[in-house]
């Protein structure tokens, strides 16, 4: 079987900051990976480690100090190189749609949820009249859980949980090849996580050649609708494997991995001891290596990614005591 062009590759994707005196912030470095069609990858990781940053990359979103380097193809366009005008036009709706992380900031304040809503739907589907754009906006509402009777309300008027339903439905309304998905169940309770992230995952399924790229803070909710996780760690993908193999058995071979989900109540309820480096002073080897208990001096050269995980020592997939029922 002839295997299937990835909806979007990346390729030694790297984003510096240049701040005042020189400085500069590594915020990704190196990231390499493929969301194939069909798939959803599921970046993981704590706050700060650059998820949210390669997702503007991606969008051409970064402030004016970023600079960046490697490559991201959607298709043949290369987006880190594509022009305003190109990813405005025909990027952002029509080929990604966009759950933004702060839905409150990505609403238009003076437009109620309905104006904005039809109008996303006349822009990307071509549906026109009163009552056609009505019932569409309504349908658009309905997929991501929004109450129907609060579209002709402003997003002040909003629980953070409904600008989020908001912002979902209006990135589902373009039916766009790959949808980017930034920590997209922020303010929801449980079960409107699992009716979110399902939604999502029918978006992918209802169309073979669709893809989702979810950043997310919830394990839960990446257990439950993932194809494979990739794991951010100051900046880097420390590990990038099947999403059964990293929830399930053997579990995830990075140790920062294994200590995200060591540290959910429903496993060993355990913290990860210290704190992330500061991107802007990263040390030269494995920047996990001082909070790590199998850290060693090789850990002062950096580890590649090799057979899916970064690092000099993974934990053993055969060590009895790391299989997991």
């Amino acid at each position: 079987m002839t295997e299937r062009t990835p909806v979007l590759s990346v390729r030694g994707l790297s984003v510096r900051f240049l701040l005042p005196g020189g400085r500069r912030v590594a915020a990704v470095t190196d990231a390499h990976f493929d969301v194939a069609p069909g798939e959803c990858l599921a970046l993981i990781g704590e706050s700060g480690c650059g998820k949210s940053v390669l997702a503007s990359a991606l969008l051409g979103l970064l402030p004016a100090n970023a600079q960046t380097a490697g490559g991201a193809l959607l298709g043949e366009l290369d987006l880190l190189t594509a022009g305003e005008h190109t990813l405005a036009r025909t990027v952002r709706g029509r080929r990604i749609g966009l759950i933004p992380q702060s839905p409150a900031a990505h609403l238009t304040p003076v437009r109620t949820i309905r104006s904005q809503t039809e109008e996303t739907v006349a822009r990307l589907t071509g549906v026109r009249g009163r009552s056609a754009l009505r019932a569409a906006a309504e349908r658009a509402a309905g997929r991501a859980e929004f109450p129907a009777d609060h579209l002709d309300r402003y997003p002040h008027e909003l629980s953070g949980g409904l600008a989020q339903r908001a912002a979902t439905a209006l990135a589902l309304i373009g039916d766009a090849p790959l949808l980017l998905a930034d920590e997209p169940t922020t303010g929801l309770d449980r079960d409107l996580v699992d009716r979110t992230v399902d939604e999502l995952r029918r978006h992918v399924d209802a169309d073979g050649g669709r893809a989702l790229l979810m950043i997310t803070h919830d394990l839960a909710a990446a257990e439950r609708v993932a194809d494979r996780v990739a794991v951010m760690y100051a900046g880097r993908i420390v590990e990038l494997t099947d999403a059964k193999a990293f929830f399930g058995t053997p579990g995830p071979r990075h140790p920062y991995s294994r200590g995200l989900l060591d540290a959910l109540p429903d496993r060993a309820f355990t913290p990860i001891p210290g704190m992330p480096p500061e991107l802007g002073a990263l040390p030269a080897g494995c920047a996990f290596a001082a909070r790590c208990d199998r850290a060693t001096g090789d850990c002062a050269v950096l580890p590649p990614l090799t057979d899916s995980v970064a690092c000099h020592h993974p934990v053993p997939v055969a060590a009895p005591e790391d299989i997991r029922a």
